[in-house]
């Protein structure tokens, strides 16, 4: 079942993205995420791409746009060293409290590095191997989201990878019910609640890969309320 047409109120600002010091409930905020991710479907959409496009011995750098708490890096290392790939990754957000916990849970990933920066101005020294970008497309409104994926395609020298919620009316409501059961904290329920309601539709998460002038993309749903477009040379 479709959710009404997405609306985008650049006035409300997740709490997460608002400028902050490094708090308690930051911290907590950010690693409801992580459980969320690994726990409803963000690893193992990322895992079904690792296992797609590569095998042991080879070798590849990433970018991963607006990384937030690391997890999805972390993820792929740890991945990649199970499976005797090489990877180097260079994780960029523009918060610098969330990169400060960050950086404090990836100190035994020399793998990872970690910049400061707003992905419209980030400027890679050289193109990646892969560009990955998870669940933070709809942070944006729909023409600096057609924005970001241009650059993501500018900044890939072979794949990108862009993963988000999917918006229906099953996934608001079981959003819902989730941070009113479970994680109940305020800021992940103001945000969880608002990301659900911001999210693309699956119609709308296409028109926006053409629209930023994506050929011949994959496009495809993924449990839990996720979907995931991505390119291959």
């Amino acid at each position: 079942m479709l959710a009404p047409r997405r609306r985008f109120d650049g006035t409300i600002t997740e709490m997460m993205d608002r400028p902050q010091l490094v708090s308690t409930e930051l911290e907590i905020d950010l690693e409801n995420l992580e459980k969320l991710n690994q726990y409803f479907g963000s690893y193992a959409l990322v895992r079904h791409f690792l296992r797609r496009w590569l095998r042991p011995g080879h070798s590849f750098t990433a970018i991963d746009l607006c990384t937030g708490l690391g997890d999805i890096p972390r993820f792929i290392v740890n991945w990649c060293r199970m499976n005797h790939v090489a990877v180097q990754i260079t994780a960029v957000d523009f918060q610098r409290a969330t990169l400060e916990l960050a950086m404090e849970r990836s100190k035994t990933y020399p793998e990872i590095a970690f910049l400061e920066s707003d992905v419209f101005r980030f400027v890679p020294i050289s193109p990646a191997d892969f560009v990955f970008c998870s669940l933070a497309l709809h942070h944006f409104a729909d023409d600096a989201a057609i924005g970001l994926l241009r650059r993501a395609r500018v900044m890939a020298r072979r794949r990108v990878l862009v993963a988000d919620l999917e918006r229906t009316d099953f996934g608001i409501a079981g959003i819902y019910l989730l941070t009113a059961c479970v994680f109940r904290e305020s800021m992940t329920r103001f945000d969880a609640r608002l990301s659900i309601r911001r999210a693309f539709s699956f119609r709308e998460m296409r028109q926006l890969a053409s629209a930023a002038g994506w050929k011949q993309f994959g496009h495809r749903r993924f449990p839990v309320c996720r979907q995931a477009i991505w390119l291959e040379s």
